[in-house]
């Protein structure tokens, strides 16, 4: 296997993505313990558990908890974080569903090929995640995207449609009318792809920007330190920065494909929840507004939070997708 800067950093920061409990660690396929405590609700939940599958060139890590033959919830992560994203929420759903959430390739503990032989695509994040589900036999399941996760969900959605028993987008974008003002570099370097351009996107990356991109919006004083400070290690590895400026260039990809995703929910209409951040600088509201157009039933909640809504509304958005996913998917 290629070694990549990920599998360095996996060795010493494992411990940091288990705080305050001691994490089990189990190979794929190693059987897990009946162990189940109670959540701060009364309720049960299983461990969660931290696993890897491989998918050809790429080693997938990801966390799973929940009863195994619970309904499924495959949880996708955005941009510039990683599973980690899902800390708080993972517990408040698994003790009637199995919930996995997987590192897209160029993010969190995946490790994937270095660039030059891997493309840092849309395309190719949709195909490992494909080839992941398939590796780990997952038949039907909700989507919950996120950020970079809807166009990779989507995608997904789109070539197995009986597969996706709902969609719960938590500031998941597939309309223009959901893009903000704040996208101008990006839509310029998407225009034209020149150095220059590329440079420009480059601020996104910064410890002030993934810091901005969780504070903004958010409740004063209720965001955690934790998942910016993660996220900012993270692009500080060799590659990430260039790794990200490949998938923001690919990015208009996925809006070339709005149209894409919005027939396929006329088409199939899969039960939509939207669970919101209203004051998001990058999605705004419209963007939520948007997919009662292609299917009218879809539920829009919106949150006074910011883009990173979980950090401050895991437990409001927890029981939307519960009183949700119970109406639309009766046992």
């Amino acid at each position: 296997m290629i070694k990549s800067a990920g599998g360095v950093a996996r060795r010493s920061i494992l411990k940091a993505l288990s705080v305050g409990a001691a994490s089990l660690v189990i190979p794929v396929g190693s059987a897990r313990p009946d162990t189940a405590p109670s959540n701060s609700k009364g309720t049960m939940m299983s461990d969660v558990h931290y696993l890897t599958q491989q998918v050809g060139d790429v080693e997938v890590f990801y966390r799973e908890a929940g009863p195994a033959d619970g309904p499924v919830i495959l949880l996708l992560h955005g941009f510039p974080t990683s599973s980690h994203m899902f800390r708080d929420l993972i517990p408040e759903l698994s003790d009637r569903y199995r919930v996995i959430a997987p590192d897209l390739p160029g993010f969190g503990q995946t490790i994937a090929p270095p660039r030059g032989q891997f493309e840092y695509s849309f395309e190719n994040l949709a195909k490992v995640i494909g080839g992941f589900v398939d590796a780990i036999g997952l038949k039907r399941y909700a989507l919950y995207i996120f950020d970079y996760g809807a166009p990779t969900g989507l995608r997904l959605a789109m070539a197995h449609p009986e597969r996706a028993t709902a969609i719960v987008t938590q500031n998941g974008n597939a309309y223009v009318e959901g893009l903000s003002q704040e996208w101008g570099p990006w839509q310029a370097y998407w225009r034209e792809p020149t150095p220059e351009h590329r440079e420009a996107t480059r601020g996104s990356l910064s410890d002030a920007a993934i810091r901005f991109q969780y504070q903004h919006g958010a409740p004063a004083d209720l965001v955690a330190p934790d998942g910016y400070l993660l996220d900012t290690f993270y692009m500080h590895r060799p590659e990430s920065q260039e790794i990200q400026l490949d998938l923001i260039l690919s990015y208009r990809t996925n809006v070339a494909l709005y149209p894409d995703f919005q027939a396929y929910f006329r088409k199939h209409r899969p039960p939509v929840l939207a669970a919101w951040g209203k004051n998001d600088p990058f999605f705004i509201p419209a963007g939520a507004e948007a997919y009662r157009r292609d299917n009218p039933d879809a539920e829009i909640h919106l949150l006074d939070t910011g883009h990173f809504a979980l950090e401050t509304h895991h437990a409001e958005i927890a029981a939307l997708i519960r009183d949700f996913l119970g109406r639309k998917l009766p046992a």
